[in-house]
């Protein structure tokens, strides 16, 4: 299998592309951590496309439980078939609904599994999954059957450090933790999303983003992919350049900031920033 690059699309650092391609060689899952918005969740879908092979997405809620991934035996809807007569009723595999996991190891052609921000379900849920991710495989109860992987499918595991994950689990992966990109990696990433882009523009706009997240006490620093929507809206309003260069703190609050700004807590927290310097100025 061919080695992942980083893509046209997804600007990949060398160490992450050594951790990618590090666990597809131990035939480990890659846990990934990091903050939101560092491209977590799109890393698998663009490691699959550069190797050509197919993903199967598994989005974790609160709700969800391990066995979901594995199957789910639909008893109520063959209770009902039974009161109707309906023939099926005698084979209990019409009411077996696979998860993502079967579909993954039952896939004749290896597939990228992404297990999507494993750490919004119960903090069981990572351990409930170690056995079939280890062994890849797992028994059906209601049929008796062995489902066995045909092939190991790459897995990408995501987490946003909501939750502590059990070591047990953590032993089973192999680690990487996307740190947030620094401004030349940044300019790489906006040149993939808006080729020929004026670079004054983008030199102007990352200082004012990496201004406001190195303001202390931010309760939600903004992200890429909301430096992205701000890009996009600073071109099609034609905003003066002259407004991003104002290094004026009593100014403190960007133009069109509901894009990098995503409470009412950190607008207060710029305002009164910018207040108390206009306060110290005019002593």
């Amino acid at each position: 299998m061919k080695r992942f690059e980083g893509t046209e699309q997804y600007v990949a650092t060398e160490d992450l592309q050594m951790a990618v391609n590090a666990a597809v060689t131990l035939q480990r899952p890659l846990l990934i951590k990091g903050e939101p918005g560092t491209g977590k969740t799109l890393l698998a879908e663009e490691v699959a496309k550069s190797l050509g092979l197919r993903l199967i997405q598994w989005h974790i809620k609160s709700t969800t439980k391990a066995q979901q991934g594995l199957y789910e035996y639909d008893a109520v809807s063959r209770l009902r078939d039974s009161q109707l007569g309906d023939a099926k009723v005698h084979d209990i595999a019409n009411y077996i609904r696979r998860g993502k996991l079967w579909d993954a190891f039952t896939s004749e052609e290896p597939a990228v599994l992404l297990i999507d921000e494993v750490d919004k379900a119960d903090i069981e849920f990572p351990n409930d999954l170690l056995v079939e991710l280890d062994r890849m495989e797992f028994f059906v109860y209601e049929t008796g059957e062995t489902v066995k992987a045909v092939q190991r499918p790459i897995v990408f595991i995501t987490s946003n450090n909501e939750k502590e994950l059990p070591d047990a689990f953590l032993r089973r992966c192999f680690f990487h933790y996307i740190n947030f990109p620094d401004r030349d990696t940044m300019s790489q990433i906006i040149e993939v999303h808006y080729p020929g882009i004026k670079q004054q523009l983008v030199r102007d706009a990352l200082d004012v983003f990496f201004d406001v997240r190195n303001v202390p006490g931010l309760k939600k620093k903004p992200s890429t992919s909301e430096l992205i929507d701000w890009l996009k809206l600073l071109m099609s309003d034609d905003i003066p350049d002259e407004i991003l260069k104002d290094k004026d703190a009593s100014k403190a609050i960007p133009p069109l900031y509901g894009a990098l700004l995503k409470n009412e807590q950190d607008v207060h927290l710029l305002e009164r920033l910018a207040f108390m310097h206009r306060r110290e100025s005019r002593r």
